[in-house]
């Protein structure tokens, strides 16, 4: 079997192995097999095969990790409106405890309520920012 084939191949199993797990880590270790399978139709010997191979998949993988490091995360499922629809509602808040929390009425139940900022917080509409267990995580309207 010829170099190339067998390169691409194993950029095939790659490919294979990304698509089952979800990381873009072994598509880009995939590029530098792809590369290797390249080189390989221009008669380059083994070692240099794997040699660019392996440089061209360790550059891919290290811009993948500094494009991904940058990136902001994904915000929390618990303060995603997609997934919540309580977040970005409107409350009031009639009165709020020397701990910080208050004790309000939302969707006709009782609510624990925290706030999230800074200094003590003063009676007032508030927006539900996250939902924290049992708890509403607000922040100023």
């Amino acid at each position: 079997m010829a170099d190339s084939t067998i390169w691409w191949v194993i950029t095939g199993v790659l490919v294979a192995l990304e698509l089952a797990s979800g990381t873009f880590y072994l598509l880009m270790l995939a590029i530098g097999s792809a590369a290797g399978a390249v080189v390989a139709h221009s008669s380059l010997g083994p070692t240099g095969q794997m040699a660019i191979a392996a440089v061209v998949g360790g550059v891919a993988v290290f811009a993948c990790y500094l494009v991904r490091r940058r990136r902001p995360g994904d915000p929390s499922p618990r303060a995603d409106r997609s997934v919540n629809l309580d977040v970005g509602e409107i409350v009031r808040v009639e009165e709020w405890d020397v701990n910080g929390a208050a004790q309000i009425r939302y969707r006709g139940a009782s609510w624990t309520a925290v706030y999230r900022g800074s200094g003590t917080p003063q009676p007032g509409r508030f927006r539900v920012a996250e939902l924290q267990g049992n708890r509403l995580v607000l922040e100023s309207a």
